[in-house]
């Protein structure tokens, strides 16, 4: 039996994922944020308020990074939502994250946050959603298989439950794309 619940905004998993910017003075921010994905296969789309001072960092920067919270990182990752960078200027101090800055766009890599999406801003949706496109991805590697490719029993992700408030984390493999339907043809 089914139960109707109406309309809610519960779309799953939703990845926790902590946008970096820099300021106009260089100081690093970090927030999280709840509602984004995939635009297409080189660019990410994410809902932000456009009071943020992650929001005012893009539209002066034109980059940004989107790392991928893990449960190691839990507490921080969390933190980050919680908290303005306009009001606690300290706010990535306080996460006991180190701060590297990226190769490739004008924005912050967090080194404990293990897989990084390196942006260039391109514009705003007409919903008001950040774009941007995907430069390079930086994996630490210790994650890494040793294919090249992230194993996710390492990395541990974090995705978000709306229903709920949890955070729950990816740890382990239960069955091969393109594989596990076969036994059905």
């Amino acid at each position: 039996m089914r139960r109707d619940l109406g309309r809610k905004p519960w779309f799953y998993p939703l990845p926790v994922l902590i946008i970096g910017t820099y300021d106009e003075n260089g100081v690093p921010d970090a927030m999280n944020a709840a509602y984004g994905g995939l635009y297409n296969s080189g660019m990410i789309e994410f809902s932000i308020g456009h009071g943020r001072k992650t929001f005012q960092n893009i539209q002066a920067s034109k980059a940004f990074t989107v790392s991928f919270a893990d449960a190691a990182n839990l507490a921080a990752s969390d933190y980050v939502g919680l908290v303005s960078g306009s009001d606690t200027p300290d706010k990535i101090r306080r996460t006991g994250w180190t701060v590297t800055p990226s190769r490739f766009v004008n924005a912050p890599l967090f080194e404990e946050l293990p897989v990084t999406w390196e942006c260039e801003f391109v514009r705003l949706t007409e919903e008001g959603n950040v774009l941007g496109r995907l430069v390079n991805i930086s994996v630490r590697e210790d994650v890494l298989a040793e294919d090249g490719t992230v194993n996710m029993e390492k990395f541990k992700p974090l995705v978000f439950d709306h229903a709920t408030y949890d955070y729950l984390k990816v740890d382990g493999i239960a069955g091969k794309a393109f594989e596990a339907g076969k036994c059905l043809m």
